[in-house]
């Protein structure tokens, strides 16, 4: 019964498409990156499903280029779905992964530790492992994007540690678009900054209390003094709050947090420290709440801007067709 649940649910999502399947694939439920790198093989097995849907005109003779769409801590909203469509009427197959419903969670905001970004990044690798054998999907031109929760997947899926730690590296994602991620870790110390040499661009509001630019500008620039090579850049948007393309009044999200200070080290092992003096691991949900109660506030802005929104949609359509489309 809960299987059939999961296919209704995704199938009304999906319902005016021409062709989609639900895949469904067995996962882990790590709580941090340490856990992906160190210790995945003794995590909790998880199984979890997502919507692959092909453009209209599909061919079957074709192998489609692929876009992974990774949700925030409100799980999937409208907006993330036009985004999709969009991306399927350039010819792009899109996978709707659905960690949020795979676990029975509907939100994580307030908390964040029910379904987290070290649960997801592992879900979109193992996502992309399954789909590079669909006879219709090439898994070389594979790229992923997120929002919120979902654009911290995007970000840190292009860390090598996390990358090395799952399927050994075999699978790659060619290009990476976070929309308003946390850029809340750094590598510590720099020869720990190793990422990914595929292209990854982060989308974010100048005026974002929840997870801030600031924090994606701090971590930029600790990337280019370490003089490692990467391949990431970064846009502002001007006057604009989180959730900027999605069609709705500035609102205040009374139980959400505001991650305005927080920006934690993390070795190259993923384990996350209090800070680069207090070496205290934030390794548990219980010490992730107290490290945030060291730098974060309560009640983050969300709402839309229309230039921005505008701006994000055709940036998108932009990037994938040049990075994994041509």
């Amino acid at each position: 019964m809960k299987k059939l649940t999961l296919l209704l649910i995704s199938s009304f999502l999906i319902a005016q498409e021409s062709l989609n399947e639900i895949i469904t694939f067995e996962s882990a439920n790590p709580f941090s990156f340490e856990e992906i790198i160190t210790d995945l093989n003794n995590q909790e097995k998880q199984t979890v499903f997502g919507a692959l849907t092909f453009p209209e005109n599909f061919d079957s003779d074709i192998k489609y280029p692929l876009i992974i769409g990774v949700a925030g801590s409100l799980n999937w909203g409208s907006h993330h779905l036009k985004y999709l469509e969009m991306y399927r009427s350039l010819g792009f197959a899109t996978f709707q992964l659905q960690s949020f419903d795979s676990r029975e969670v509907q939100s994580t905001v307030g908390s964040q530790v029910e379904v987290t970004s070290a649960m997801m990044i592992l879900d979109s690798y193992l996502a992309l492992q399954v789909l590079s054998s669909h006879p219709n999907i090439d898994g070389q031109k594979a790229g992923i994007t997120g929002w919120s929760l979902g654009g911290t997947v995007s970000l840190y899926s292009a860390w090598m540690p996390l990358i090395n730690s799952i399927n050994n590296g075999e699978y790659r994602f060619a290009a990476h678009l976070p929309i308003y991620p946390g850029c809340l870790a750094y590598p510590y110390p720099d020869e720990s900054m190793i990422f990914s040499q595929a292209p990854v661009h982060i989308l974010i509001g100048e005026l974002d209390d929840w997870v801030p630019a600031s924090a994606c500008t701090n971590l930029l620039d600790k990337l280019n003094e370490s003089g490692l090579p990467h391949n990431i850049d970064i846009t502002i948007y001007e006057n604009a709050h989180h959730s900027f393309d999605k069609e709705m009044e500035l609102t205040q999200v009374e139980n959400g947090y505001t991650l305005g200070d927080c920006f934690f080290p993390m070795n190259d092992e993923g384990a996350l420290f209090l800070s680069e003096f207090w070496n205290i691991p934030i390794n548990t949900p219980i010490r992730q709440k107290l490290a945030l109660l060291t730098c974060a506030g309560r009640g983050p802005t969300m709402g839309g801007n229309d230039e921005a929104r505008e701006q994000s949609f055709k940036f998108a359509a932009e990037f994938f067709l040049n990075h994994i489309k041509n």
